[in-house]
């Protein structure tokens, strides 16, 4: 005898009901979200996945509803518990109700969730991104650079409207102490899918122009703190790793840091905190070089007073040598000076007796002393005759006596 045939209807609602009947209970199920959507009406609808111990194939999916009066409630408790959005992607730990419809078939409807089990998954991922950094050899990277002692040149990557970044350029400059910053943004997607491609292409452009920069700012401020799963990404904090400039974070969080902040040189709570860094490490070099300029005028105050004290004793004991040996230079000199003076009055004395000698001699040979020993002197106009040779018959020559003369005509 041949059972009936069943509508494809019928066999469904067989089904439905021996699920119904079988299932009542609840079940607390492990799996991925997939395919996350929100409709008008408030009802989210999304897949559950489970994957292989490789992470690779799926081995198990089923679709997944939540009514929209639960949903309001499970998302912003989630939400706030775990600081992570309600989105595909995560895993979660869900209460769920199974169920058969003869026109959409098998579902879970989701009831309850606990987002220690989620936070728990998210602290493992973190603790593996971490691990495999430290692993490579690039966790610390970052902050083993030098921030240079005037950081004053800055580049931003940050959402140009964002009211962190407002915050963080007017902190910096209208910082008290009048520091001069140079800002330049590079601007990013700061929250969502394209958060993390965005972050590494700015990365990327101001490598480009490495050399104007003393430092890089990541800052957020202002998302949703459902957002910061960007910022646990390995190829961001790889990147940020192995920046050759000092990274410094404030994407404006108070719960545990992400990777990103783990890697970074220098973690800050918000945009206007990572300004009040920047300005306090500038203060305090200003500060340590008007220390150094102060330790070198007084150290070369006191060390020119010691060596003033010590020309002082010099001079104090020296002053008396040198006085002796003067005094006994002058008594030197003061001797040759006379003997000087007595060998020139010797020498004076001995020419005016030469000279005395020689005028009486001159006195005593002139014409006219000879021309009073009875001695003449013939002249022929101005010559002096000195032999008959001298003159010729017609001349006419003056004989010179001591008392006169007498003219003659020779014949």
């Amino acid at each position: 005898m041949e059972l009936p045939a069943l509508s494809l209807y019928e066999l469904n609602n067989l089904v439905r009901g021996v699920i119904a009947d079988t299932f009542s209970q609840r079940f607390w199920i492990r799996a991925e979200m997939s395919d996350v959507r929100c409709n008008q009406n408030g009802h989210c609808y999304l897949e559950f996945i489970e994957k292989d111990s490789n992470n690779k194939t799926i081995i198990a999916k089923a679709r997944g509803s939540i009514w929209s009066n639960v949903f309001r409630m499970l998302k912003a408790y989630f939400e706030s518990e775990t600081g992570q959005a309600f989105a595909s992607g995560l895993k979660v730990l869900v209460q769920v109700s199974i169920e058969f419809h003869e026109l959409y078939g098998y579902s879970l409807n989701v009831h309850d969730i606990d987002p220690s089990y989620t936070l728990g998954d998210q602290a493992k991922n973190r603790t593996l991104i971490i691990k495999q950094l430290e692993e490579e050899g690039v966790l610390d990277l970052n902050k083993e650079l030098p921030l240079a002692k005037i950081a004053n040149r800055i580049a931003v990557i940050s959402s140009p409207t964002a009211a962190g970044y407002e915050d963080f350029c007017n902190q910096l400059t209208n910082n008290k102490d009048g520091f001069i910053f140079y800002n330049k943004l590079f601007p990013a997607i700061m929250q969502g899918d394209r958060t993390e491609q965005s972050i590494i292409a700015a990365l990327d452009r101001i490598y480009e122009n490495i050399d104007k920069f003393d430092a890089v700012v990541i800052i957020r401020g202002g998302g949703a703190t459902s957002d910061l799963s960007s910022f646990d990404s390995y190829l961001l904090a790889a990147n940020c790793a192995q920046f050759p400039l000092p990274i410094i974070t404030g994407i404006g969080h108070e719960r545990d840091d992400t990777v990103l902040d783990i890697v970074a040189h220098t973690r800050a709570k918000t945009p206007t905190a990572v300004a009040e860094f920047l300005i306090k490490h500038i203060y305090e070099s200003a500060s340590e070089l008007i220390d150094i300029q102060d330790s070198i005028i007084f150290e070369t105050n006191k060390r020119l007073i010691e060596e003033a004290t010590i020309l002082n004793t010099l001079v104090t004991k020296y002053s008396y040598i040198i006085k002796d040996r003067t005094k006994d230079q002058l008594n030197k000199l003061d001797i040759i000076s006379e003997k000087i003076k007595n060998a020139a009055i010797r020498v004076l004395q001995d020419q005016k007796h030469i000279l005395e000698s020689k005028e009486q001699y001159i006195e005593h040979n002139s014409p006219e002393n000879i021309l009073k020993k009875g001695y003449t002197l013939t002249l022929s106009g101005k010559k002096i005759i000195k032999s008959k040779a001298g003159v010729k018959k017609g001349d006419n020559i003056v004989t010179r006596f001591a008392d006169g003369e007498v003219e003659s005509l020779v014949k």
